[in-house]
């Protein structure tokens, strides 16, 4: 560290930024998470009691727990694997094509809240497109509440959050690619590549395995953290609490109730499974090319 110390020095901000507004709030909630805290009153410390209601009295929390980690397993892969092949194809095209390509395809996620034009796709009555379109060729004879109706709520909310989910890991894997090293394509089909699929897993994919890590987390935080593209859509509390995730869960306690012990109990509990989570697919990305 002496010898370093200069080093050190330059990484201070980077480090004191990090430790202030990262890591720090997230041991202050693993502390409240074990006291009974209203805001108003001193914490009070309860122990395990914050946990063992969250798992053997919530009902909903359990239920939230299915629909979250239904949404991360439908949405996750398939929305990172379709940020990866999107950014491959076009990675192949002209540039200034490419450049038109990319700025289409991260939009919806750099327009905010532009996924509110979904209300109007699929709204209620018969004046939204996709009911009209069905009712025009004879399928249903009545408007469908998309967003009302608990059997239709998860798969309208999951192609909405498909759509919006080609973010930042999208444009990892856009800039990856255009930093591979030629010479070992070259290299590769001289030792035995023969199509584009050992190129990919065998030259193009271990090359890139710093993007394929970010884009995994980022994939993971969004798939574990979805609540904003549901509350604008089909409300808080969704009808039955057919898409109720933890972070609707965590936000009901936190912010309305203000029981923030409760609150922080759950946030760690979603902190682990996202650590779980990303330790798990850095194992599997350690498989990249074998």
């Amino acid at each position: 560290m002496k010898k370093n110390k200069l080093s050190y020095l330059f990484l201070a901000p980077f480090g004191i930024i990090f430790f202030t507004f990262y890591l720090l709030p997230v041991i202050i909630s693993v502390f409240f998470s074990f006291t009974y805290y209203n805001v108003l009153e001193s914490p009070q410390f309860i122990g395990w009691q914050n946990y063992l209601n969250l798992f053997l009295s919530d009902d909903l929390f359990l239920q939230s727990i299915k629909v979250t980690f239904l949404f991360a397993f439908i949405t996750g892969p398939i929305s990172y694997f379709a940020s990866f092949f999107f950014a491959w194809f076009i990675n192949e095209l002209p540039r200034r094509i490419r450049a038109v390509l990319v700025v289409i395809f991260y939009a919806p996620s750099l327009s905010g809240q532009v996924f509110v034009v979904w209300s109007i796709i699929f709204s209620g009555d018969q004046y939204g497109y996709i009911n009209g379109f069905l009712m025009e060729i004879g399928i249903i004879s009545e408007p469908i509440q998309w967003f009302n109706n608990p059997e239709f709520i998860m798969p309208t909310l999951m192609i909405v959050i498909l759509w919006t989910s080609i973010g930042a890991g999208f444009l990892a894997f856009v800039a990856g690619l255009q930093t591979l090293d030629q010479s070992l394509f070259e290299a590769g089909y001289v030792e035995g590549i023969k199509n584009r699929w050992q190129e990919l897993w065998f030259i193009t994919l271990p090359q890139m395995k710093p993007q394929l890590l970010f884009g995994a987390i980022m994939t993971i935080t969004q798939s574990f953290a979805i609540h904003d593209v549901i509350v604008p859509l089909a409300g808080f509390p969704t009808t039955d609490y057919a898409a109720h995730t933890v972070v609707s869960h965590l936000v009901d306690y936190g912010t309305i109730r203000f029981e923030m012990g409760y609150a922080s109990a759950i946030a760690t509990i979603l902190f682990i499974v996202m650590v779980g989570s990303n330790v798990i697919i850095q194992k599997l990305l350690g498989k990249v090319g074998t």
